[in-house]
């Protein structure tokens, strides 16, 4: 068994520049793995871009691993009665809507629905957030806010449902792993040390998370 390590740092990519892994039994596998390493890590931390900050340098993803956000205007969306309903306010209480995608990079990691309550921050932060691309989860940090997860769900398997792989993935020599464009959502909610919600999340993860060279095994 031969074991050949891409050289560090770099990626391997299809034609529109996606990352692109040989799908081979294995690298499904390492995949999968890869999938819940960071699904384990976003679970067991309160910072979701400090948990991609982490991510980013760990795999190279950037020449400056530090995760910024992007934010997409003109996509509002009003908070729905379950949204209002975790966030324990009222019809009449003001919120405000967020959706970034989080870069590392030019890598889009993941993409970030958020609707928090203005009055439980800070003028200050809430200027910071109306005013520039800020990561939610940088600027609120001095809340000391925790998180708390409502649901975890892997959009991809990489393996055939069962876990085995026998004759149900053929493909010819030299195909590469197809990827979806998102790969794992979660749904969470961000509140005070005194358990007051303030910020309701729909986190969406891109392919981009693979977009760094995996170890073949031959």
């Amino acid at each position: 068994m031969a074991v050949t390590l891409l050289a560090e740092g770099s990626s391997i990519a299809s034609a529109d520049g996606s990352p692109a892994w040989p799908d081979t039994p294995v690298m499904r596998r390492q995949a999968l793995a890869i999938l819940q390493s960071l699904n384990a890590d976003l679970l067991s931390h309160d910072s979701a871009t400090l948990t991609l900050d982490r991510w980013c340098a760990a795999h190279r993803l950037a020449s400056e691993p530090k995760i910024i956000a992007e934010r997409v205007k003109g996509e509002d969306k009003p908070a729905s009665a379950e949204v209002r309903a975790l966030l324990k306010v009222g019809e009449a209480e003001p919120l405000a809507y967020r959706r970034v995608r989080l870069k590392c990079g030019e890598r889009v990691l993941s993409e970030a629905d958020n609707w928090y309550i203005p009055s439980h921050l800070t003028d200050e932060m809430n200027n910071t957030l109306n005013t520039s691309d800020a990561a939610f989860g940088r600027v609120v940090q001095p809340l000391q806010f925790q998180r708390r997860t409502l649901s975890a769900e892997l959009l991809w398997q990489p393996l055939p449902h069962g876990g085995e792989m026998g004759s149900q993935v053929q493909r010819g020599a030299g195909a590469m792993l197809e990827i979806p464009h998102y790969v794992l959502q979660h749904k969470a909610f961000l509140s005070t040390p005194d358990g007051k919600p303030f910020s309701a999340l729909v986190e969406t993860y891109t392919r981009e998370i693979f977009a760094f060279a995996p170890v073949e095994v031959k």
